[in-house]
Protein backbone atom coordinates (compact mmCIF):
# COMPACT_ATOMS: atom_id res chain seq x y z
CA UNK A 1 0.00 0.00 0.00
CA UNK A 2 3.13 2.08 -0.05
CA UNK A 3 3.13 4.48 -3.09
CA UNK A 4 5.72 6.50 -4.12
CA UNK A 5 4.78 10.26 -4.10
CA UNK A 6 6.35 12.68 -5.69
CA UNK A 7 6.62 15.97 -3.89
CA UNK A 8 7.57 19.39 -6.13
CA UNK A 9 10.42 21.08 -5.06
CA UNK A 10 10.22 24.26 -7.19
CA UNK A 11 6.54 25.53 -6.31
CA UNK A 12 7.15 28.97 -5.85
CA UNK A 13 9.83 29.53 -8.26
CA UNK A 14 9.96 33.00 -10.30
CA UNK A 15 8.47 33.36 -14.19
CA UNK A 16 11.23 32.55 -16.04
CA UNK A 17 11.80 33.75 -20.21
CA UNK A 18 14.06 30.68 -21.05
CA UNK A 19 16.73 30.27 -18.79
CA UNK A 20 16.55 34.26 -17.58
CA UNK A 21 14.44 35.38 -14.35
CA UNK A 22 11.78 37.84 -15.96
CA UNK A 23 12.81 40.44 -14.14
CA UNK A 24 16.40 40.10 -15.78
CA UNK A 25 14.89 39.20 -19.34
CA UNK A 26 12.59 42.01 -19.32
CA UNK A 27 14.75 45.44 -19.87
CA UNK A 28 16.44 43.51 -22.88
CA UNK A 29 13.32 42.54 -24.55
CA UNK A 30 11.79 46.10 -23.52
CA UNK A 31 14.90 47.62 -25.46
CA UNK A 32 14.39 45.01 -28.49
CA UNK A 33 11.60 46.65 -28.62
CA UNK A 34 12.13 50.18 -28.26
CA UNK A 35 14.94 49.50 -30.73
CA UNK A 36 12.76 47.99 -33.15
CA UNK A 37 10.51 50.93 -33.80
CA UNK A 38 13.49 53.04 -34.17
CA UNK A 39 13.86 51.50 -37.63
CA UNK A 40 17.69 52.30 -37.34
CA UNK A 41 20.18 49.75 -37.32
CA UNK A 42 22.35 52.04 -34.98
CA UNK A 43 20.17 53.22 -33.02
CA UNK A 44 18.85 49.80 -32.62
CA UNK A 45 22.39 48.40 -31.55
CA UNK A 46 22.04 51.04 -29.29
CA UNK A 47 19.04 50.40 -27.78
CA UNK A 48 19.66 46.31 -27.35
CA UNK A 49 23.35 47.09 -25.66
CA UNK A 50 21.63 49.58 -23.31
CA UNK A 51 19.14 46.76 -22.43
CA UNK A 52 21.58 43.35 -21.96
CA UNK A 53 23.60 46.40 -19.71
CA UNK A 54 20.96 47.52 -17.54
CA UNK A 55 19.99 43.32 -17.55
CA UNK A 56 23.21 42.69 -16.50
CA UNK A 57 23.06 45.15 -13.23
CA UNK A 58 19.71 44.10 -12.75
CA UNK A 59 21.27 40.56 -12.21
CA UNK A 60 24.37 41.69 -10.28
CA UNK A 61 22.52 44.07 -7.88
CA UNK A 62 20.17 40.51 -7.68
CA UNK A 63 22.87 38.20 -6.12
CA UNK A 64 22.40 36.99 -2.94
CA UNK A 65 19.42 38.93 -2.09
CA UNK A 66 15.29 37.51 -1.96
CA UNK A 67 14.45 35.97 -5.54
CA UNK A 68 11.34 38.84 -5.31
CA UNK A 69 14.28 41.37 -4.89
CA UNK A 70 13.56 42.97 -7.77
CA UNK A 71 9.29 42.90 -6.89
CA UNK A 72 9.99 44.41 -3.98
CA UNK A 73 12.21 47.56 -4.71
CA UNK A 74 9.80 48.34 -7.27
CA UNK A 75 7.38 48.74 -5.18
CA UNK A 76 8.99 50.50 -2.17
CA UNK A 77 10.50 53.28 -5.18
CA UNK A 78 7.55 53.26 -7.46
CA UNK A 79 4.49 55.93 -7.20
CA UNK A 80 1.17 53.83 -6.24
CA UNK A 81 -0.88 53.54 -8.69
CA UNK A 82 -4.64 51.95 -9.20
CA UNK A 83 -2.67 49.03 -11.02
CA UNK A 84 -0.08 48.39 -8.66
CA UNK A 85 -1.73 49.27 -5.38
CA UNK A 86 -2.04 46.36 -2.89
CA UNK A 87 -5.01 45.82 -0.49
CA UNK A 88 -3.20 43.89 2.27
CA UNK A 89 -0.26 46.33 2.62
CA UNK A 90 0.35 49.65 3.57
CA UNK A 91 1.53 52.33 0.72
CA UNK A 92 5.20 52.81 0.00
CA UNK A 93 5.47 56.02 1.69
CA UNK A 94 4.55 54.46 4.83
CA UNK A 95 7.97 53.86 6.35
CA UNK A 96 7.39 53.52 10.28
CA UNK A 97 4.27 51.53 11.75
CA UNK A 98 3.04 51.07 15.27
CA UNK A 99 2.03 48.12 16.50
Amino acid sequence: MQADTYIPRRLDDSWKIGFWDIDVAAPVLFMFFVGYLTSHKGAFALCVAGGIALSRWIARLKVDKHPAFATHWLYWHLPTSPASSMQATPPSHVRRMLG
